[in-house]
């Protein structure tokens, strides 16, 4: 089953996801925003090597707080993007669906924080060849 929410509906989810974490982790983002889209565009696809069939739940595009320097300044906000069909798609119900959002907005920030995806699963968060950066479509 597939669930499907108006965009204004999803954003909700999303902020929802973001009003849930621990305030002390929200005053650590230093300039990022937080956006929807239904899909990745054909730039972002590129930019992550992503053959067809793959599927994105997220993307973050920036500079991660590890690697910023002190010459860091007057550049456009980092960008976490959260891909709306794509999670919608593999929901059963709105409370998987908010479940996903969360998860992703969490793993998009832990990149914005400089953590990778091989750290993600080290730490259990994220299982080894995790479905959440991109698997297999099995339609």
């Amino acid at each position: 089953m597939t669930v499907h929410l108006s965009h204004r509906a999803f954003e909700s989810l999303v902020a929802n996801a973001l009003d849930s974490l621990p305030e002390s982790l929200l005053r650590m983002l230093d300039n990022v925003a937080v956006t929807v889209a239904d899909e990745p565009s054909e730039a972002q696809y590129a930019k992550m090597a992503l053959e067809p069939g793959m599927v994105l739940f997220g993307l973050y595009e920036g500079i991660p707080l590890t690697a910023r320097s002190s010459g860091y300044g007057m550049v456009v906000p980092d960008r976490i993007t959260v891909f709306q069909h794509a999670l919608e798609a593999e929901a059963t119900d709105v409370e998987s669906l908010a479940a996903e959002v969360r998860h992703t907005v969490v793993h998009e920030i832990a990149h914005h924080f400089g953590i990778s995806d091989d750290r993600l699963v080290d730490l259990g968060f994220e299982q080894a060849g995790g479905s959440e950066m991109a698997w297999e479509d099995e339609a």
